[in-house]
Formats: structure tokens, C-alpha cells, sequence
């Protein structure tokens, strides 16, 4: 599984399809160091903030929803965008993935 390898090292990065992506985003969260976002089309900067803002790690694609051409831009423009590191959303993302489940 994806999520177990990236779990392993959170500095990886994946990329998971289903047809919403939302309960293999559900069930990919559940590892430490996982962050999963959920896309299934609409602005990119749904990608854009999930990288620089929130240092996802996984993206869950929604096919059911999105064209393939749109698919491979939208992964290839995730995987492109680097986070931003900022101090309040570095310390954010340390504090989530602190989190004692």
C-alpha cells in the first residue's frame, strides 16, 4: 500500500486513485506521517495550498469525477509544488503529525 511506504518516509510522495478518493484518502490518513488530500477537480489551487500550505504527501485522485487529460496535469502540477516551509505552517504540520492516535 502507498500510504504504508510513505508512512515509512513521509518525505516521499504518492499519488492513489479511486472513484471519489475519499475512502482511500480516509484509510491513507490513518498511517503516521501520511497527509492525504482529496482532488477530484476544480481550481488547481486546491493542489497548489495543499503542497505549500499543508506538505501533503498523498494525493487522492477522484477518476470518477475528472477527465485523464485533466488527471495527468493535475498530478504532474501536485508533484511539481514544492512546500513552502513557512514557520506557522512547518509548526502546524509538526503539531498535527505529533498527534497520539
Amino acid at each position: 500500500m502507498a500510504a504504508r511506504s510513505i508512512s515509512a518516509d513521509p518525505d516521499q510522495m504518492a499519488v492513489i486513485f479511486g472513484a471519489s478518493g475519499q475512502g482511500e484518502a480516509i484509510a491513507a490518513n490513518r498511517f503516521p506521517g501520511v497527509r492525504t488530500v482529496v482532488y477530484y477537480g476544480g481550481p488547481k489551487d486546491i493542489l497548489e495550498l495543499s503542497r505549500k500550505h499543508n506538505n501533503a504527501n498523498v494525493l487522492s485522485i477522484g477518476a470518477r469525477f475528472i477527465s485523464i487529460e485533466e488527471m495527468i496535469s493535475s498530478v504532474d502540477f501536485w508533484l511539481a509544488t514544492e512546500f513552502s516551509n513557512e514557520s506557522r505552517h512547518a509548526r502546524r504540520n509538526k503539531e498535527i503529525d505529533s498527534l497520539n492516535w
